[in-house]
């Protein structure tokens, strides 16, 4: 809040304070600046510049194992050469987190889900939001796919590299 008002002869802005404003926010852009504190005869004014950060994760796709891959010798006993079964493939590719924060499914509290389990998404979509230092970074679909299952809690801390959401192409 602004307490003092100011004339454009003192503030040397033909514009007023807007004017002076935007030449100090132009002026935190070019320099790189967060904010900027002024003071001046009792009356003091912050400036704090944020911008979202949008975060796009590719996500590996399975390659699925081919004939030839696993070939039975047919002089080789089936019996004595069995491998042990393998462990299944999870039925869909997760996405991972791509950095350390607070993992949220929407916007607000009072906001719906971006996205449900079960839900097709397009390309481009926020499917979900990871907040890291304050800035809240939009996670989106690299491609068409669908959410089979959240694998995190909305509000709960996540890792770098964590899976967050299994999906399906």
């Amino acid at each position: 809040m602004v307490k003092k008002t100011t004339t454009p002869s003192q503030n040397g802005s033909a514009n007023g304070p807007i004017e002076t404003l935007k030449t100090v926010y132009d002026f935190m852009t070019a320099n790189g600046l967060d904010s900027v504190e002024i003071a001046d005869d009792g009356a003091q004014i912050k400036l704090v510049r944020r911008k979202a950060q949008t975060v796009q994760v590719a996500v590996p796709v399975p390659v699925a194992a081919g004939g030839a891959a696993y070939a039975a010798s047919a002089a080789a006993p089936a019996a004595a050469h069995a491998a042990p079964p393998a462990a299944p493939a999870p039925a869909g590719t997760a996405i991972k987190s791509p950095m350390m924060g607070i993992f949220y499914r929407a916007p607000s509290p009072s906001s719906p889900p971006f996205c449900k389990e079960g839900e097709a998404v397009k390309p481009g979509q926020v499917i979900c939001m990871i907040e890291a230092m304050k800035v809240f970074n939009e996670i989106k679909a690299e491609y068409p796919c669908t959410v089979l299952k959240y694998l995190v809690e909305n509000g709960k801390p996540v890792k770098a590299g964590q899976d967050l959401i299994l999906i399906q192409r």
